[in-house]
């Protein structure tokens, strides 16, 4: 059980200024609605309009330099930050320089393994060798997987026990291309681990607005539900990429919707409790 909520936290944000880390990744004709910077101001719009307090800021390119600038960010809004590092180079040396001038705790740590160009960067020893270095930081790992990847992801959990592992998007099962059976074994498996948990973030992001409903995603909400308990769950935007689906605040009522078999206090633990116990904050 997570402690009591003194806060709720939103535990999936990012922030980019273009100028500085471009996101080449983003569509300006597909992505529209993301095509722009996005800073601590809106981050402080958005989360008023969803009822939460502060954020977990998460990377968004596998950048050390991004990293160090976003640990920079206003704690007043941003609880914590999920960098990046090199896991095959020396991580506390890497981690030390992105504290130098932090102003936000260092929570832990994410590799986009989803689009790494080795299908297996999760299983490399060199990887093993980072993560055991993180362990020793007393940090925590975010997944950031695909379904076909989810199997990976428990064994190296499993390799792993002393490390803290948060899987973001709960895999993703609306990817392009996903396997429902695939991720629903992998999601079991990867929950079978204690020292897992999972957000429930980046389901609406792949949708048109208007193209979803909170009912649509209940059948993936029940199945993270039944493997995780919402003692392993936390509550994330995935702003901004939130806006692709129609905004945070959607999403966030739909949240409300699919949680409300809850108790009260379950429901806390999604939207903070966890993310608190997890990610160690003050």
């Amino acid at each position: 059980m997570a402690p009591p909520v003194t806060e709720r936290i939103d535990a999936h944000v990012h922030l980019w200024n273009r100028a500085t880390d471009p996101q080449d990744w983003i569509d300006p004709m597909t992505m529209a609605a993301i095509a722009r910077d996005f800073g601590t101001h809106d981050l402080r719009e958005m989360l008023r309009a969803t009822g939460m307090d502060r954020a977990i800021v998460v990377q968004a390119s596998n950048s050390l330099g991004e990293s160090v600038r976003l640990a920079a960010s206003d704690p007043a809004v941003v609880a914590g930050l999920v960098c990046w590092v090199d896991l095959t180079g020396d991580v506390a040396a890497q981690l030390a320089t992105i504290g130098e001038g932090a102003r936000v705790p260092i929570v832990g740590v994410r590799h986009l393994a989803h689009i790494d160009p080795d299908p297996e960067w999760l299983l490399r020893r060199d990887v093993g060798r980072g993560l055991k270095q993180l362990e020793a930081h007393g940090s925590t790992f975010d997944f950031v997987v695909r379904d076909w990847q989810l199997g990976q992801a428990a064994r190296v959990a499993g390799e792993h026990p002393g490390l803290r592992f948060v899987l973001d998007h709960l895999g993703g099962p609306y990817a392009e291309g996903a396997d429902r059976p695939v991720w629903e074994a992998g999601i079991h498996g990867l929950a079978a681990h204690p020292n897992t948990v999972a957000k429930l973030s980046g389901l609406s992001s792949g949708f048109r607005p208007g193209a979803w409903s909170a009912e649509a995603f209940e059948p993936v909400v029940a199945t993270a539900l039944e493997a995780f308990g919402p003692g392993r769950l936390l509550y994330g935007s995935d702003w901004p990429l939130a806006e692709l689906g129609g905004g945070a605040a959607l999403w966030r009522e739909a949240v409300d919707a699919l949680l409300a078999g809850l108790s009260d206090s379950e429901r806390e633990d999604v939207l903070g409790g966890v993310a608190a116990e997890v990610y160690s904050l003050a």
